[in-house]
């Protein structure tokens, strides 16, 4: 097989996890980075997309670069996307950030933060409007191009806002989705009739294998799947798999993918 001229030696197995890491607040209230660096670098995880991450944000994470001490620990290449960006509480410190992240055991070729339709959860009466925290990121694994898209939908009851969602990720994801990856926590069951879109054109990992229902919410008694790593056609899904830890107030989930 050649790819872009050159041979390519054999067809590579990545590990890829979606994790919602919750500020690095686990499900006994205490931040923890050691403890989420362990269960990303004990799963083998290559490529990790992460949601929920401050960066010099505030007391809840002791103010520090939630993804610059994870790629740090885990010796990753990162890219951080974020949601907001907002005045630091004294002057002459760093600027608050939350928003998703993406860590990576293979070198990043291009990273692009993508604007999409949030309700913001910063203001008392929001409207929807673009906010970036889209994060598109192509990565060189072992001579092949994967693009990865990490993302985390809106929370709430009324799907109206995740129909947006998804239809503005088909947008910028959809025409081409030939190893493509859509990593993220969704705010929705497999069933929810706006995830279906999505779904017809990115399938998700774990039902392509597994019948049991991957429950990865809430982390201490899992009773819904609302986490997903969704893969566009090249890629060969070989087993997926649900972390049982406590250190996020979500599970993480895994897929192991031989690119094709």
């Amino acid at each position: 097989m050649k790819l872009d001229g050159k041979p390519v030696p054999h067809s590579p197995i990545v590990k890829v996890m979606s994790y919602n890491v919750h500020s690095g607040i686990g499900m006994d209230g205490r931040y923890d980075m050691d403890r989420l660096a362990s269960v990303i670098g004990e799963s083998g995880a290559d490529i990790v997309g992460l949601q929920e991450v401050d960066v010099y944000w505030g007391g809840r994470s002791h103010h520090e670069d939630m993804v610059g001490e994870l790629a740090a620990k885990l010796g990753m290449h990162t890219f951080f996307a974020p949601i907001y960006e907002l005045d630091a509480t004294t002057e002459g410190e760093p600027a608050r950030q939350f928003g998703v992240a993406l860590l990576s055991r293979f070198p990043v070729i291009q990273a692009i933060n993508h604007n999409m339709t949030r309700l913001s959860t910063q203001e008392k009466i929001p409207e929807p409007r673009p906010f970036p925290g889209l994060a598109e990121v192509r990565l060189n694994v072992d001579g092949y191009t994967l693009t990865i898209y990490v993302t985390h939908l809106d929370y709430r009851t009324d799907p109206a806002i995740r129909l947006m969602q998804v239809g503005e990720l088909l947008d910028i994801a959809g025409s081409e989705p030939v190893r493509k990856l859509i990593v993220g926590d969704f705010n929705a069951r497999p069933d929810a009739p706006e995830l279906l879109p999505l779904f017809a054109v990115f399938p998700d990992t774990w039902a392509e294998v597994r019948r049991v229902p991957g429950y990865t919410f809430p982390a201490d008694v899992p009773d819904r799947k609302i986490d997903y790593i969704l893969a566009g056609s090249g890629f060969e899904v070989v087993r997926t798999d649900v972390v049982d830890t406590g250190a996020s107030d979500h599970r993480p989930l895994i897929a192991e993918l031989r690119i094709c």
